[in-house]
């Protein structure tokens, strides 16, 4: 019984333990993220990039139905007429004609199709500019999303920043009150003056109003990341502690970049895209000149028979068959300046993607630079806390043996705080120059 009793209490207690955890895992209050999650509800989020998106369907559409023109051309007709009787003036217009009977009803019905076979190349060119302008729209699409994740992982780390403030200020005040007690038990001792407690208080509330500040450019900070993934203000995002882990890629050089740069750039492949554009407009204008040539059909029922003598009050049923060719006799002046207006855009267009192309290598020298700038400002970073902690301990070593003044002592905590914000602020500045290089070189 004993047994059962217990084995009934494991049951509820782990009951309990489940559904606190899921209350706790819905609670709409409080959210874990990580980056990969605010890029991918970023991207669902954004107005922006559902419209790119909307736009590539439409293209996609656009192109399927410049393929459709390969098809055949295929019409009916009908028509249907009421005649009046003829009238034939034999003495004249102003004397009363002669009334002719006719057949008062006339109708018709049938159909023609037509096929092209040639028209100089336009309909295979209109596909392929078609499919180009659907490959530029994605480009534009994804530079859109690369544009978004940087966006959003500056504030994701702008509110990661904050929270490494938070922290860092919060020991350091918990230190500097119970350094406070030491410094007021000197003074009640007579050790120290009571300028040296004023001193230290103020130091104190300063850096608790710090706090306060750093605490409200969380909010802020957290408010921007809620708007930017679409979710409510009240939101309060709790961060992946293993977001800075940045990559040193020591073995790539700047070069290994730019290469990957001409390979992935959405700016350098959009130019790319347009220039080809530009390319298909120029044969497009010089093909005006070109024959049209294709195949015809028709066939058509008409009552009564009155195209060909002699007449018949009958149905009748007439069909051909053929080739039809043509040629724009009036195109080999009227093209001329058409075909120069394509040659220049498509100079201009060059010009344009050679220029796209230095600005992609200057964007990823600058992001490559200040990227190993990032990385070595952490090491200097690191190096600054590890000098600044044998200060502060040789300082506080000396004021509360009284060979040092409290001026000192504050300095050196000023000094060793100050070298931990640096820290913080050097990992996130490197990983979000990370991003930036990523971004230039259209990996992000």
């Amino acid at each position: 019984m004993f047994i059962k009793v217990n084995n009934w209490l494991v049951v509820v207690v782990i009951t309990m333990i489940c559904i606190t955890h899921q209350a706790r895992s819905q609670d709409p209050e409080r959210r874990s993220l990580t980056l990969t999650d605010v890029w991918k509800q970023a991207e669902v989020y954004n107005k922006q990039l559902q419209m790119q998106y909307l736009r590539v369907e439409s293209l996609e559409e656009r192109t399927k139905a410049a393929k459709d023109e390969r098809l055949p051309e295929v019409k009916a007709n009908g028509l249907y007429a009421r005649v009046s009787n003829l009238a034939i003036y034999e003495d004249g217009l102003f004397k009363a004609p002669t009334q002719f009977p006719v057949v008062h009803e006339y109708y018709s019905v049938g159909g023609d199709a037509y096929l092209n076979l040639y028209n100089g190349g336009k309909t295979s060119r209109e596909i392929k500019a078609r499919q180009t302008e659907a490959e530029l729209a994605k480009e534009q699409q994804k530079l859109t999303a690369s544009e978004i994740r940087y966006k959003a992982a500056a504030l994701y780390l702008d509110v990661y920043r904050g929270r490494m403030y938070e922290k860092v200020l919060n020991q350091y005040i918990r230190d500097r009150e119970k350094e406070l007690e030491e410094i007021r038990q000197l003074f009640k001792n007579g050790v120290v003056l009571k300028s040296d407690v004023l001193r230290a208080e103020l130091n104190l509330s300063k850096q608790r109003m710090s706090l306060l500040e750093i605490r409200n450019g969380i909010k802020i900070a957290n408010q921007r990341l809620n708007i930017m993934i679409g979710q409510p203000d009240s939101v309060d995002n709790q961060l992946a502690m293993d977001t800075l882990v940045v990559d040193a890629h020591a073995d790539r050089s700047y070069e290994d970049f730019v290469a990957d740069a001409y390979h992935h750039s959405f700016e350098f492949k959009i130019s790319e895209k347009e220039t080809q554009l530009s390319e298909l407009r120029l044969k497009d204008v010089k093909s005006n000149i070109l024959p049209k040539v294709g195949l015809y059909a028709e066939y058509g029922y008409t009552y009564p028979q009155i195209q060909f003598y002699p007449y018949a009050i009958s149905l009748y049923g007439l069909g051909q068959a053929g080739v039809k060719a043509s040629m724009p006799l009036s195109a080999l002046y009227q093209n001329k300046h058409k075909k120069a207006e394509a040659k220049i855009n498509l100079e201009r267009q060059e010009i344009e993607h050679a220029d796209i192309q230095d600005q992609v290598r200057e964007a990823v020298r600058t992001a490559y630079l200040r990227y190993t700038e990032a990385l070595t400002r952490i090491q200097v970073a690191n190096d600054n806390i590890t000098q600044a902690k044998e200060n502060f301990r040789i300082v506080n070593n000396t004021y509360f043996n009284q060979l040092s003044l409290l001026t000192d002592l504050l300095d050196a905590e000023t000094q060793l705080l100050q070298a931990r914000f640096d820290l913080t602020t050097a990992a996130v500045t490197a990983r979000l120059r990370y991003y930036q290089l990523l971004k230039a070189t259209g990996n992000l």
